[in-house]
């Protein structure tokens, strides 16, 4: 009786457990990670040194956290996904109240006027909201493949839904004064929305309301003071010169960078713009160091990889044998997509600079290892699409 039991357990959570994975997936994930280390330990090498007296130690953390990703990534691509549905209110509420460990006393932590980060003790900062985006993504996988009957309707399938999304983009906004996040976490519930088989038309109107309430909030921004630097980077946007050693001062940075790279850039670890030109060099603007060292023939390399990844997303949302399989890939595939997009398109001064990691690359231990943990849930969706 004892064994019947246990087989059952084994073939509830371990089902696909013997299916081949998305190979193509898990190598370029690999490429992707090798590449991101390479380069944290040549950008941050100078920072290192001034801040703690180590060359390598951002590097020496990164690695530790990667190694620690790529473990529970093979882990959680062990475990059936459709165990994730049975938890997804509890998952929803884990991902709105978690937002709000930045206002516990001493474990919030404010950094240039935003609260986004907690401290952890032994791991150091670490922003909630990185937990937030992939409860959202496994949310809403469950919500709209339990209600797909409903979809087609504008209250319950477009009205109701997007109600949920309410909760955190308001203590983001509010309480983080996390824009960025907001409209990330945004951009993947629509599309995953949109996927599930929303109308289009919903969402066209939305994104005029949308972009109207934002041009209020900014016109808003300048007569407040805390949130006028919003309005100040878009400005600065159209001009980055014009205030070179303020506002515009890290897009200048930026674009010095990219512009000594050329084609073939200037050789790894020899960028110059890292030595303390460009603030924290292995965080946000990493893209602008492999720019100048690697050139234009390395940035288009990474893009491609990006390409890579997301077509191999698609693809296991397509073969994924349910609908909560297929949003959960489209889910993580789209997170990716849109961080790396955005990330690259403020590096390269296309739109107005933001705060926004570039996955698998910008410096961030516990952040990695989520991402990671995430693409895992991607890799078991496709071992449950695979033909063994």
């Amino acid at each position: 009786m004892q064994n019947n039991n246990q087989k059952k357990k084994v073939k509830r959570f371990s089902k696909f457990l013997n299916n081949r994975m998305d190979y193509i997936l898990f190598i370029t994930v690999l490429i992707l990670l090798s590449l991101g280390l390479v380069m944290v330990l040549s950008a941050s090498a100078p920072s290192a040194l001034s801040k703690t007296g180590k060359s390598y130690d951002y590097f020496l953390r990164q690695f530790i956290f990667a190694i620690i990703g790529i473990a529970l990534m093979l882990f959680i691509s062990k475990i059936d996904y459709r165990f994730y549905k049975k938890y997804y209110w509890f998952v929803y509420a884990v991902s709105v109240l978690v937002l709000l460990l930045v206002l516990i006393p001493k474990l919030g932590i404010e950094v240039n006027g935003a609260t986004r980060w907690i401290g952890i003790p032994g791991i150091g900062q670490f922003q909630p909201s990185e937990i937030t985006k992939i409860g959202l993504i496994i949310f809403y996988a469950g919500y709209l493949s339990d209600h797909k009957s409903e979809l087609k309707d504008f209250w319950r399938g477009f009205v109701k839904p997007i109600c949920f999304l309410l909760p955190p983009v308001a203590i983001l906004y509010l309480v983080q004064n996390h824009l960025s996040v907001c409209l990330v976490i945004i951009a993947v519930s629509s599309v995953m929305m949109l996927m599930a088989g929303c109308r289009l038309m919903y969402f066209i109107g939305a994104g005029l309301i949308g972009v109207l309430g934002i041009a209020i909030m900014l016109i808003k921004g300048q007569t407040s003071e805390s949130s006028s630097f919003r309005l100040d980077r878009i400005m600065t946007f159209f001009d980055p010169w014009s205030d070179a050693t303020g506002t515009g001062y890290q897009m200048v940075q930026s674009l010095y960078a990219i512009g000594s790279g050329g084609l073939f850039g200037v050789g790894l670890g020899n960028s110059k713009q890292k030595y303390l030109y460009i603030p924290e060099p292995q965080n946000d603007f990493i893209f602008a160091i492999v720019a100048e060292e690697l050139g234009f023939v390395g940035c288009v390399a990474i893009i491609a990889l990006f390409g890579i990844f997301v077509w191999r997303g698609i693809v296991i949302a397509m073969k994924a044998p349910d609908m909560f399989g297929s949003l959960l890939a489209v889910g993580v595939t789209t997170l990716v997509a849109v961080q790396a997009i955005i990330n690259i398109a403020v590096v390269t001064a296309s739109i107005p600079t933001t705060g926004m990691a570039l996955p698998f690359f910008s410096y961030g231990g516990t952040a990695l290892v989520i991402l990671l943990t995430s693409v895992g849930i991607l890799l078991n969706v496709s071992r449950a699409g695979s033909k063994v």
